[in-house]
């Protein structure tokens, strides 16, 4: 591989140098001086480069900081809000979508007092196990007369019931009526934080559809109502169901909260979530249901400042 070595020399027509020695042949390498004033002045400005950087950093994280905590100058008397509403029930399988409007009454900054309306339309499905126990069981002992063939007279032989699940699917129109207060925290000039009890009524409608399932159609439906001819032959004597659009009326109750966003003075982005707890058909079904609302549209205020 052969050898290296570096001999530092004076030579004195060239002044100071580096000469390189190796495998027996010489070259020199010469480094000026200006060179290292070169890398100098590089240095220097790369420092203050740095230094640009980290002041402008700085400076923008101040900006922001004071754009974000500074008090909101004006908070106006009333609000009034509308938008879009989506509420899930999952224990139900029922999503819904609507309308959600809010009027509020800003007694101070912090605290507004407010009414709460929604409604949303939807669809969800109800299986035997949603409903109560006897209700439930009287629905299991039809699927399993007819997988005995007991119902081949209704024309439906056991080979109908082969993989069968039983479900029914319901159109539902829910509305809710809330009214309470309302903590407001305004320590951001452009966003408003705020939470809220969810205390108030919820009305239901909804109708029952065979999904164009003949069993559903012809056999389920009509014992549900003890409807004869079924009824009769089924041994059954009093109806589960009176209608098949039936109503519940009952309260709720929960938590909600969001934030506005405070685009200007008179017009905001609100977006509302709550988290509620009810029992609609309790003489039906055999548990109660949470429900999530999500509530997102715009918020116009108006009236004097409130300053305290």
């Amino acid at each position: 591989m052969g050898w290296t070595k570096l001999v530092f020399a004076q030579n004195d027509s060239a002044g100071p140098g580096i000469s390189l020695v190796a495998c027996g042949f010489k070259q020199k390498v010469k480094i000026q001086s200006f060179c290292l004033a070169l890398a100098a002045r590089a240095s220097r400005a790369e420092t203050s480069e740095l230094k640009m950087r980290k002041l402008f950093v700085v400076a923008l994280l101040l900006t922001l900081s004071a754009c974000a905590f500074a008090q909101q100058d004006y908070v106006a008397r009333y609000d009034v809000y509308t938008g879009y509403s989506y509420l899930a029930s999952p224990d139900v399988n029922l999503s819904q979508r609507g309308f959600n409007t809010q009027l509020g009454f800003n007694a101070t900054r912090w605290l507004a007092l407010g009414v709460d309306y929604s409604i949303q339309f939807g669809k969800g499905t109800l299986v035997a196990r949603d409903l109560k126990p006897a209700y439930a069981n009287e629905l299991n002992q039809l699927v399993a007369a007819g997988a005995a063939g007991q119902l081949a007279p209704f024309g439906f032989p056991a080979a109908y019931f082969a993989g069968y699940k039983l479900y029914a699917p319901f159109d539902a129109t829910t509305q809710t009526y809330t009214a309470g207060p309302q903590l407001n925290y305004r320590h951001f000039k452009k966003i408003t934080l705020f939470v809220h009890p969810s205390i108030g009524a919820i009305h239901e409608n909804i109708a029952i559809s065979s999904h164009n399932d003949p069993f559903v159609g012809n056999i389920v439906i009509p014992a549900l109502l003890a409807e004869q001819p079924v009824a009769g032959a089924l041994g059954i004597t009093s109806p589960v169901l009176k209608t098949l659009r039936p109503n519940d009326t009952t309260y709720f109750y929960g938590v909600g909260g969001g934030w506005d966003y405070n685009a200007t003075k008179h017009f905001h982005l609100r977006a509302d979530i709550e988290f509620v707890h009810v029992f609609l058909y309790s003489n039906l079904l055999a548990n109660s249901r949470n429900s999530v609302r999500l509530s997102v549209g715009p918020t116009f205020s108006f009236g004097k400042n409130v300053t305290r």
